[in-house]
C-alpha cells in the first residue's frame, strides 16, 4: 500500500496544474492560428501576385489597342499670295517648317501653327508657260514634280537642316533642284503635260506624261557628276509610248522604275513594265471600281509595291502585283477599307508606315492602315471638298487644305496602326507574297518594310515545342516510375530516384548548348541510327524480357536478385545503340541512297538540321525529372492495404499495378503530366538554342519553331520602349501567361475530379 500511495504522489507531481494546461492549450491555438494565418496570406499572396503580373501586362498591351485622336489645333487662309491655289502641302518631322506649292509657281515655308510664311522662293518658269499638272513622288523623297504647258517638267524637294543657335534648335528649310532649277524636255514636240508622274530610283529619274494632244510618254532622266569639275550631266532616254485608247487621270512610277501604272477616267488600271524604258510594255488591264464609276484618286503606299484607289463611289481599295504558279505578275485586288460618304478626291500616304489619309468631295477626311485592314478614323472637317489630306512624319500631326484654301492644322496620336486583332491572329496578305498567310518577321533592312506581326506561328510553335517534349518524356518519366516505385528494391530506388531528380539541376542552358552543337549534328549524321534506337530498342527490351522470363524462376533468382532486372538491361542497351550507330553507314547505303537527308528533301521533306525533334529530346530531359519525381512520389504513396488487399485476393502484381495503383495514384500522375508541360510552355534557352527559331506554321517534326518566350528573350532588347513590336511582345507574354494559368486551371479541376472519384479505394 505504501508503494501504491507513492506512485500515486509521483504521477500527480508529473501532472501539469490546470493554469500550466490553460497556458499550453492558448499558446497551441495561437500557434495555430498564427500558421492558418500565414498560409492564408501566403496563398492570397501568391494569388495576389500573379493578378499584379496579369495587370502589369495587359497595362502594356492596352495602349496598343486605344483607337487614335484627333484634335483640332487651328485654321487659316492656306499662307501666300490671294487668288494662288495649292498644287501640294506638307511639313517637317519636327512641325516647326511647312511647306505649301501653288499654281502661280510660288514655293512658301510657313509656320504650321499659325500660317505665317517664313519664306517664299520663285520657280524658274518661263514666260508664257503655264503649269497644268503636279505630282509627288515616294513620301521619302519628298519629290515634287510641275507638268508644264510646253512640254517640259521641273523637279524639286524641300530639305531641311538643323542649326542651334544659342543652344536652340531651328529648322532651316531649303528647296532642292536634283536635275537642275531649269525645266527638263519630257515631250519633244512641245505639247502641255495635262498628267504628270515621276519617282526616282538607281537609274535616275523616270518621268511619265501625258499631253493634251493624247500621246503618253515615257522619259528615263540621269544626272552624272563630273568627279573632276564638279559639272552635271544629263542623259535623257525614252520618248512617246503609245497613243492609248483612254483618258488617264493619274499616273504612278515605282520606286524600282519597273513599273508604271495609269489610271482613266473610266475606272480603269493599266500597268506597263518599264524595265526598257524605250520599249514600254503593256501587260494588264483591270477595272479597279465599280462599273460606271471613275477614279478619285490614286496613290502608292510607302515602298511603292501597293496602289490605293479611290473612286468617286466613295470606295477604297488596296492593289499590288502577286506572281502566279507561272511566275507571272498580276495586278490583284487585295482587301477594300470603309467606304467614304463622298468620292474620294485625296490620298496620301504616311512616311514610315503601311498606313494612309483619304478626303472626300464632303469634307471627311479617315485614317486607313493597310496591313491590319483597319479604317482607323473617320471625320468631317470641312463642309467644302477637301484637296489634300496629309500626316507629319512622325504621324503626330495632320494638315488638311479644302476648296476654299483654308489649312486647318490638327494634332494627332496614332501610335499603333498595324496591331488588330485580325493583323495578329488571322491570315494576312502581306505585300510580295502569293496568297494570304500566318507570319512573323519584325525587322529588316530596308525602310519601307511592312512589320508582320502574327503570333500564331509563335503560338503554335509553343505547343509544338511542348508536343514533341512530352511524346519523348512522358513515356519514359511515368513508365520508369511505376517501376521504380512498385518493382524496384528499395536499395536501387535508393540510387536511381536521387540520380533522375539531380538532373532537374542541370542548367538548361547546357542543354540546349549540347543539344545544338553537339546533338543535332550527330542525328543529321546519323538519322537511320536515331531511328533504329527509337524503333527497335523498345523491341529489343520486350524480346529480353520475354526471353528472361522464359528461364526457370531459379535460375533468374541466380543471375540477377529480383527488383535488379533494370540494372542487368543496361550493358544490353548500352550495346544494341552502339551497334546502331556502326550500322549507319550501311543502313545509309542499303535503305537510303547513302545520304537519309537528301533522301528525304528529294522527298518533299523539308529538314531543319536543329528541328522539332531535337528541342522533343533535349526539353524532355528538362521535364522528365520533374514529371518522373512527382508521378513517383503518388504511385509509392498509394496506402499499402490496397496493394495487399488486392494480392491476397489473387490479383497478380500487374493487375494490381494496372486496376488499383495507377488508378489510385492518377491524380498525382496527372499533376506530374501537366506541372511538366506546364515547364515545357515555358521553356526558353533550349528551344532558343535547339532550333533555327524559324517561325513556321507546321509540326513537322524535322523543321524548326520559335516559341513566344524564345521570340521574347531574342527581341525584347531590341524592341523601341513604347513601341508597336514592343507591345506586341508583352501581348505575347501576356499570352503565355493566359495559357499556362488556363492550362493549370484545367488540371487541378481534373485532378480534385479524379481525386474524388478514386478516394474511395
Amino acid at each position: 500500500m505504501t508503494t501504491s500511495t507513492n506512485d500515486q504522489a509521483g504521477a500527480a507531481s508529473v501532472m501539469p496544474d490546470e493554469a500550466t494546461r490553460a497556458r499550453v492549450k492558448r499558446w497551441r491555438y495561437a500557434k495555430d492560428g498564427a500558421s492558418r494565418w500565414l498560409v492564408g496570406f501566403g496563398g492570397v499572396s501568391v494569388i495576389g501576385a500573379l493578378a499584379l503580373m496579369f495587370l502589369y501586362l495587359f497595362s502594356e498591351v492596352m495602349p496598343m489597342l486605344a483607337p487614335p485622336e484627333m484634335e483640332p489645333l487651328t485654321e487659316y487662309a492656306a499662307p501666300g499670295e490671294a487668288g494662288e491655289r495649292t498644287l501640294f502641302i506638307a511639313v517637317e518631322r519636327y512641325q516647326e517648317v511647312g511647306f505649301r506649292v501653288t499654281d502661280a509657281g510660288a514655293l512658301y515655308f510657313f509656320r504650321p501653327d499659325s500660317g505665317e510664311v517664313l519664306q517664299r522662293i520663285t520657280l524658274h518658269i518661263p514666260d508664257g508657260v503655264e503649269i497644268v499638272s503636279h505630282a509627288f513622288g515616294e513620301p521619302r523623297t519628298r519629290l515634287n514634280i510641275l507638268g508644264l504647258s510646253d512640254g517640259t517638267a521641273l523637279l524639286f524637294r524641300d530639305a531641311y537642316s538643323l542649326i542651334y543657335p544659342e543652344g536652340v534648335r531651328m529648322v532651316e528649310p531649303s528647296v532642292e533642284f536634283p536635275l537642275g532649277e531649269e525645266p527638263i524636255r519630257v515631250d519633244d514636240d512641245g505639247a502641255p503635260l495635262s498628267v504628270i508622274g515621276a519617282q526616282q530610283g538607281a537609274r535616275g529619274f523616270n518621268i511619265a506624261g501625258y499631253t493634251a494632244d493624247g500621246r503618253l510618254l515615257l522619259t528615263n532622266v540621269d544626272a552624272r557628276r563630273n568627279f573632276l569639275t564638279g559639272e552635271v550631266t544629263l542623259t535623257r532616254r525614252g520618248g512617246v509610248m503609245e497613243r492609248p485608247d483612254y483618258a488617264p487621270v493619274a499616273l504612278l512610277l515605282s520606286a524600282d522604275l519597273r513599273d508604271l501604272f495609269v489610271g482613266d477616267d473610266e475606272g480603269r488600271l493599266h500597268h506597263y513594265n518599264t524595265l526598257n524604258v524605250t520599249a514600254p510594255e503593256r501587260t494588264q488591264t483591270v477595272r479597279v471600281v465599280s462599273e460606271g464609276t471613275g477614279i478619285g484618286a490614286l496613290s502608292w503606299l510607302l515602298g511603292t509595291v501597293s496602289v490605293i484607289v479611290g473612286g468617286e463611289d466613295g470606295s477604297v481599295s488596296q492593289w499590288f502585283m502577286v506572281r502566279d504558279e507561272d511566275n507571272i505578275r498580276h495586278l490583284t485586288l487585295i482587301r477594300e477599307f470603309q467606304r467614304m460618304p463622298a468620292a474620294v478626291t485625296a490620298i496620301t500616304p504616311e512616311y514610315a508606315r503601311k498606313g494612309f489619309a483619304t478626303a472626300d468631295a464632303d469634307g471627311n477626311i479617315a485614317l486607313h492602315h493597310s496591313t491590319s485592314h483597319r479604317s482607323l478614323l473617320q471625320r468631317q472637317v470641312s463642309d467644302q471638298p477637301v484637296r489634300f489630306a496629309i500626316n507629319a512624319p512622325r504621324n503626330n500631326g495632320f494638315l488638311t487644305v479644302d476648296e476654299t484654301e483654308i489649312v486647318r492644322y490638327f494634332s494627332l496620336r496614332n501610335p499603333h496602326p498595324e496591331a488588330s486583332i485580325q493583323a495578329l491572329w488571322s491570315r494576312v496578305w502581306y505585300e510580295g507574297r502569293q496568297q494570304p498567310d500566318f507570319v512573323w518577321q519584325s525587322s529588316s533592312a530596308t525602310d519601307e518594310f511592312e512589320p508582320k506581326f502574327s503570333l500564331v506561328p509563335l503560338t503554335l510553335g509553343t505547343i509544338k515545342a511542348a508536343f514533341y517534349a512530352m511524346l519523348f518524356a512522358m513515356p519514359l518519366a511515368i513508365l520508369g516510375a511505376i517501376y521504380s516505385a512498385y518493382f524496384m528494391t528499395p536499395r536501387m530506388r535508393g540510387i536511381t530516384k536521387p540520380a533522375i531528380e539531380i538532373m532537374e539541376a542541370l542548367p538548361t542552358v547546357i542543354l540546349g548548348f549540347l543539344a545544338g552543337l553537339w546533338f543535332a549534328p550527330f542525328v543529321e549524321r546519323s538519322l537511320p541510327a536515331v531511328f533504329s534506337v527509337l524503333l527497335l530498342m523498345p523491341v529489343m527490351i520486350m524480346g529480353l524480357s520475354l526471353a528472361w522470363f522464359m528461364l526457370p524462376k531459379h535460375w533468374r533468382g541466380r543471375v540477377v536478385p529480383a527488383g535488379w532486372e533494370a540494372a542487368a538491361l543496361i550493358p544490353f542497351i548500352l550495346l544494341f545503340g552502339w551497334i546502331c550507330v556502326e550500322m549507319n553507314p550501311v543502313l545509309q547505303i542499303a535503305f537510303f541512297e547513302g545520304d537519309m537527308r537528301q533522301w528525304l528533301t528529294d522527298r518533299g521533306v523539308t529538314y531543319d538540321q536543329r528541328n522539332a525533334m531535337i528541342v522533343g529530346v533535349a526539353m524532355g530531359f528538362a521535364v522528365i525529372p520533374t514529371i518522373y519525381s512527382i508521378a513517383e512520389e503518388a504511385i509509392f504513396n498509394v496506402p499499402k492495404h490496397l496493394t495487399q488487399g488486392s494480392l491476397a485476393l489473387g490479383a497478380t502484381t500487374w493487375q494490381t499495378v494496372t486496376r488499383v495503383v495507377l488508378l489510385t495514384a492518377s491524380p498525382g500522375i496527372f499533376s506530374a503530366i501537366m506541372i511538366g508541360f506546364g515547364r515545357a510552355v515555358g521553356e526558353t534557352m533550349i528551344v532558343l538554342m535547339a532550333t533555327g527559331n524559324s517561325p513556321v506554321v507546321n509540326f513537322n517534326m524535322f523543321e524548326g519553331m520559335r516559341t513566344l518566350s524564345a521570340n521574347i528573350a531574342v527581341e525584347m532588347p531590341e524592341a523601341e520602349a513604347g513601341g508597336t513590336h514592343y507591345r506586341i511582345l508583352f501581348l505575347a507574354g501576356l499570352v503565355l501567361f493566359v495559357m499556362t494559368f488556363a492550362l493549370n486551371t484545367v488540371a487541378e479541376m481534373v485532378r480534385q475530379r479524379l481525386r474524388k472519384k478514386y478516394a474511395s479505394l
